[in-house]
């Protein structure tokens, strides 16, 4: 990519991100805590529920901007015709490892979030300097294969979606997508994605948020399934779907309609400065 292609995506992305978690963070809070171990009331239930948003503050520009010039990059070293079949495939490739990158800013950040999230009478600073002392750095790390395996299949199933809703929509305008049309694609993609990993979800957090020692922090995905599937069944598996569909559908709605719109009006930005 050029150089103003490369900044607008970075900015672009950094907006995006903390638009959407900063507006979303209480129903991110809620999803959380009906995943919790100890259940949605003892969790927290409905008090308290911008505990942690200093983290997810710290954290979704950096997160986001990583993923959005890692993507847009992957697009265009694997650039093909538009309306080759392997388009979707590049999308999902530029989405998976977009994900890989932006994991390592993003899963430091949601550790920290999420032990607040369920226990908000402590400070986010606080549980930072805990997990460190506890546990080391590996702490602020536990759950990355985790967050990986929730994430990328959700890209591959959100990017690929999005990019297709697009297309389909400028051919049936004959024009290119507005940004909230970009916006509207993204929440139906968003939505769709996160009903699907839900279970991955559900995993991520248990691991997140289980005893230091214990077998669950281990990171063991399959593990952690196998764990909630025999105390909780299906139910919970699914546990927080609704707020997760909701949160992740407006999100993509905000997320991505924000990063269409700031990327396009960088680029124009850039095409007049001399």
């Amino acid at each position: 990519m050029d150089g103003p292609g490369f900044m607008a995506s970075l900015v672009a992305g950094g907006v995006a991100g903390v638009s959407v978690d900063l507006i979303l963070f209480p129903l991110d809070t809620i999803k959380t805590r009906l995943q919790s171990p100890q259940g949605f009331n003892k969790a927290g239930g409905f008090r308290g529920i911008y505990a942690g948003v200093p983290s997810a503050a710290v954290g979704s520009f950096p997160n986001a901007a990583a993923f959005f010039i890692t993507y847009e990059y992957v697009k265009w070293f694997l650039h093909t015709d538009s309306s080759s079949y392997l388009t979707p495939m590049k999308h999902m490739l530029a989405a998976s490892a977009g994900e890989v990158v932006a994991c390592l800013i993003r899963v430091p950040s949601e550790v920290v979030k999420q032990r607040a999230q369920v226990s908000a009478s402590t400070r986010t600073f606080q549980i930072f300097s805990n997990i460190l002392y506890e546990e080391g750095i590996q702490g602020l790390y536990r759950g990355y294969k985790s967050t990986v395996l929730r994430e990328i299949p959700f890209s591959l199933v959100q990017f690929p979606l999005w990019e297709s809703l697009k297309a389909l929509w400028s051919w049936r305008q004959d024009h290119v997508v507005d940004s909230w049309q970009s916006a509207v694609c993204g929440a139906f993609a968003g939505g769709f994605a996160a009903a699907v990993t839900t279970p991955l979800d559900v995993a991520k957090t248990r691991i997140m948020l289980a005893k230091a020692g214990s077998s669950t922090a281990n990171g063991n995905v399959l593990s952690a399934l196998h764990g909630v599937w025999q105390s909780q069944g299906l139910a919970g598996l699914f546990a927080g779907v609704f707020p997760r569909m909701a949160a992740i559908s407006l999100g993509g709605f905000i997320f991505l309609g924000a990063y269409d719109h700031t990327h396009r009006l960088l680029l124009e930005v850039g095409r007049k400065s001399p």
